[in-house]
Parts: structure tokens; C-alpha cells; sequence
């Protein structure tokens, strides 16, 4: 048995070949941040030029500047922050909430419910776009930042994820005693469930906030006409003319990148601890 422990105990150690496929697939990963820093570093004409740049050049910081300023960077990253920060927490309480009683309360129709919230996956964003459109100018909010965030603070799979992660994570006879200790339902929620669902919550706030910067289709119909653009449809607008200068849209795309890099820098490791922490619950 002491031989046994001893083996379980050891670091697996990885060979040659781990390292090396590890090596590829990283630097396969960063080589189009890489390239567009290379881009955004060069000429419009150095970049129309065969064979491309492969090395930095002077015109970095001198190119984010024109983007900064054209693009009106500063306001869109404020906006798109706002906007992805409202997503994802509205996107993360009310899936949990949602999750929660379809996983552990029992009411009427809960499955054909269920079917219902799994089924409006399949249906394709642009079929909600007139409708959606209509709505917000009748309450005359186009234009303004909550045409954006409302429309997407619950996602169907926000709620189908969380359904499923406390399925198997929150045990029912948890819930049961702190019944009988006479905690009510949201006290139940906020001190139970939640501390429970807070690695999934954690992994669901992170897509769900990548996926807010990054969308692109609704906000360019939403705020065509808005001073206060998201990054996406300020970028939409970046480096025209009768020749578009790539150097000067690979700047902006750098700009619009960098904050979700020192996201993930900053809070990287309490993401990946919550996926760790959930598998080693499930």
C-alpha cells in the first residue's frame, strides 16, 4: 500500500513530445496577435508589399494613436465595457437563478418548459433582428446602450449550462436541510446555491463576456447612428477610404484585443482554479 501511495503521489512528468506539440500549438495560438502587432507596426504600402513583414516595425505607436483618435477608441472601450460587464453579470444571476429551478424545484410543465428555453437555440439570431428592432423604437431606445445590453442579459445556454452543472454538483439533501433550518428560497440561492455554482458561474461570466466584445451584428444596427460606439462598430468605421489603411484597422483591432488579454492575465488563474474546482467536484 505505502508503494502505491508513493506512485499515486508522484508529478507526472511530460516527454519530449508533449513539450514539443505544446510549443507548436502555443506559438500557432499567438501568431495572429503576433501578425496583427507586426501589421499595426508597418505602412499601408510595406503591408501591400510581397513578402509581408515578419518583424516589427517604428509606426506602432504612431498608428494606435490615429486609431485612438479616429475611432473615438477611448468612448467605445468605456461603452463595450459597460456592455459586456452587463451581459455577463445579468447573463450569470439569471441563468443560475433559471438553472437552479430546473435542476432541484419541481412545478408543473418544467420539461416541456425546459424543451422551450433549449429549443429557442435553434432558431437563428437574424430571424429576431425586425422584431427586436421594432420593439426597441417604440420604446425609443435605439441608439443608446440599453438596446444593446437588455436584449442579451439571458441566454438559453447560460441556462441549459447551469442546469446541468447543478444537477450533478448541488446535492438535494443540502437544500432539504437548510429547508428545515427554515431558510427560505432566495436565502437557499445566495448561500447555497450560489457558493456551489460559483465555478461554472465563473467559466459561464468569462464566454458569456468574450462573446458581449465581440459581437459585432446587433450593435452595428443598434447604434448606427450613436456617438457612443462599442469597439466592434468602431472598428467597422476604422481606416476608410478610397484605399483602406490595414495598418491603421490592425491598430484598432489591437486596441479592441488588449483588454481581454489583461482580463485573462488578471484573472486567469481564478478561472482555471473554478474549472479545476468543478472537475473535481463532478
Amino acid at each position: 500500500m505505502t508503494g502505491r501511495k508513493g506512485r499515486a503521489g508522484r508529478h507526472l512528468h511530460g516527454g519530449k513530445f508533449a513539450y514539443a506539440a505544446l510549443i507548436v500549438f502555443t506559438a500557432g495560438s499567438l501568431f495572429p496577435l503576433v501578425w496583427t502587432a507586426i501589421a499595426a507596426s508597418r505602412t499601408n504600402t510595406r503591408l501591400a508589399q510581397t513578402p509581408p513583414p515578419f518583424w516589427f516595425g517604428s509606426r506602432l505607436f504612431r498608428n494606435l494613436e490615429i486609431a485612438w483618435t479616429d475611432a473615438n477608441m477611448g468612448t467605445a472601450l468605456l461603452n463595450t465595457t459597460v456592455v459586456a460587464g452587463s451581459v455577463a453579470a445579468g447573463t450569470v444571476v439569471f441563468s443560475t437563478f433559471a438553472g437552479y429551478a430546473f435542476a432541484k424545484l419541481r412545478f408543473r410543465l418544467k420539461n416541456a418548459l425546459l424543451l422551450l428555453v433549449i429549443g429557442t437555440m435553434m432558431v437563428p439570431p437574424q430571424l429576431s433582428v425586425v422584431p427586436l428592432y421594432m420593439l426597441i423604437a417604440e420604446l425609443s431606445w435605439t441608439d443608446q446602450l440599453q438596446s444593446v445590453i437588455l436584449p442579451t442579459l439571458v441566454s438559453a445556454f447560460g441556462v441549459f449550462f447551469m442546469r446541468q452543472y447543478l444537477m450533478e454538483a448541488l446535492p438535494g439533501e443540502l437544500i432539504e436541510a437548510a429547508r428545515v433550518d427554515g431558510a427560505g428560497s432566495l436565502r437557499v440561492v445566495w448561500h447555497i446555491v450560489f457558493p456551489a455554482a460559483r465555478p461554472a458561474m465563473a467559466v459561464l461570466g468569462m464566454l458569456t463576456f468574450v462573446m458581449a466584445w465581440n459581437d459585432f451584428f446587433w450593435p452595428i444596427l443598434a447604434l448606427t447612428q450613436s456617438g457612443n460606439p462599442t469597439v466592434q462598430v468602431a472598428l467597422a468605421g476604422l481606416g476608410q477610404g478610397y484605399i483602406p489603411d490595414q495598418s491603421v484597422i490592425m491598430a484598432g483591432a489591437l486596441l479592441g484585443t488588449l483588454p481581454l488579454l489583461i482580463a485573462f492575465v488578471v484573472f486567469g488563474r481564478q478561472i482555471v482554479g473554478g474549472i479545476m474546482q468543478g472537475a473535481v467536484k463532478g
